[in-house]
């Protein structure tokens, strides 16, 4: 009988992200002044009438199982926003919730991957995506998407990843970790070429909501054809401040639907029951608060952005989305600070969080070493003061 532990799983890492959250508030708890820039989560309290409709769910006992892929109410709720923000038909056959964006990956990877199979991501990328590739049995193929290029894809070396074996690229605007935001002709650029060789989109569009410069459009909306290959995915988290409630969905053609409905019926049941009435709530009510919150992040983002390129020795440029922004450190490698020699975005990471007692996350979890992400879903006030000590630590 083998008792070796599972090949492929062992292979999957920890996120970078979690791990320097995790040792700020470490330090943080053992009551060492510390201001970080690594929280991917808004910094705001969820809107008040949609904690109000969970509590009136709770009160009125509607606790119980709802149908493995959401309840028929949230997704038709989910159709209904489609329609209106992003011109985009679907019913709600075609939606399945989730807990979470990234289960919805997740699955998304699940019902479309078999082994061997290649998805191509960006480079930067969110964290997760190579290992969600990974645990679909399928290889990660990395495009660089350089900072003179907008962070961006651009159609030669998109092309040029493509292969027999390509299932599909993962789109993600407005962009994690780069704050990109593609614009209409970019994106039909990339739907011309999903057409042309048949291959699968998973667009990632959790900050639709948070685009500040331009305006959001989803690939899905240009034709059938693109449509049919493309994998919408989104939730609540970003937009409705709902990180913790775990809810994110799909809107996809019916076949892939049915695949992710049935393998989230024996991986996870339902999404969480309460958080579904929450989610039908934040959809269908008042829109106010996102408003307020996208405010908040605008002058947050204009003033770290201004602060940092007036620092010696980094550079940003300006996000048009999310809430992130990549510090290029590319002029700090091979000096010493501290006694310590920076050879790379962990050395500097650590620099800081040792020296500053500032938490910021190293692009090497992103797939690039010259950078660091800094979140500026935090205080103004916090910004201010992290900023500072990050100057001074670099003099």
């Amino acid at each position: 009988m083998s008792k070796e532990l599972s090949i492929k799983n062992r292979k999957i890492t920890d996120s970078v992200t979690l791990a320097i959250t995790a040792k700020a508030k470490k330090m943080k708890a053992e009551g060492i002044d510390v201001v970080s820039f690594g929280a991917g989560e808004p910094d705001f309290n969820t809107p008040k009438h949609i904690r109000d409709a969970a509590i009136a769910a709770i009160e009125k006992g509607s606790n119980g199982y709802t149908a493995s892929s959401g309840m028929p109410e949230l997704r038709q709720a989910i159709c209904d926003k489609l329609r209106e923000d992003n011109h985009l038909d679907y019913k709600p056959e075609n939606i399945v919730v989730s807990n979470g964006a990234k289960h919805s990956l997740h699955n998304v990877l699940l019902a479309l991957c078999n082994p061997g199979d290649e998805v191509i991501v960006p480079v930067p990328y969110w964290v997760s995506y190579p290992e969600l590739v990974k645990l679909a049995d399928a290889v990660p193929v990395y495009v660089e998407t350089p900072e003179e290029n907008g962070f961006k894809y651009d159609k030669a070396s998109l092309e040029k990843a493509i292969t027999e074996k390509t299932k599909a690229i993962i789109l993600n605007s407005p962009n994690n970790p780069t704050g990109t935001v593609y614009t209409e002709a970019e994106l039909k650029s990339i739907a011309d070429i999903a057409v042309k060789y048949g291959i699968y989109v998973i667009s990632d569009e959790i900050y639709e909501k948070l685009t500040y410069d331009g305006h959001h459009v989803s690939i899905a909306s240009f034709s059938e054809e693109i449509k049919n290959l493309t994998i919408v995915v989104n939730g609540m988290s970003k937009a409705y401040a709902m990180t913790g409630w775990r809810i994110g969905y799909t809107a996809s053609n019916k076949e892939i639907a049915n695949i992710m409905t049935n393998i989230q019926s024996h991986a996870t049941s339902n999404p969480n029951t309460v958080a579904q009435y929450a989610s039908i709530e934040a959809l269908k009510g008042d829109q106010e608060p996102i408003h307020q919150m996208v405010k908040a992040f605008v002058e947050r983002r204009n003033y770290m952005v201004e602060k940092i390129n007036a620092i010696e020795g980094l550079s940003c440029r300006k996000p048009e989305g999310a809430f992130y922004v990549m510090v290029n450190i590319s002029k700090i490698m091979g000096r010493t600070l501290g006694g310590k020699v920076i050879n790379s975005s962990m050395d500097f990471a650590e620099y800081l969080l040792d020296n500053a007692k500032v938490a910021v996350v190293p692009g090497s979890g992103f797939g690039t070493d010259n950078y660091v992400r800094l979140s500026y879903a935090t205080s103004l006030e916090n910004i201010k003061e992290g900023l500072s000590r990050i100057e001074e630590a670099l003099k």
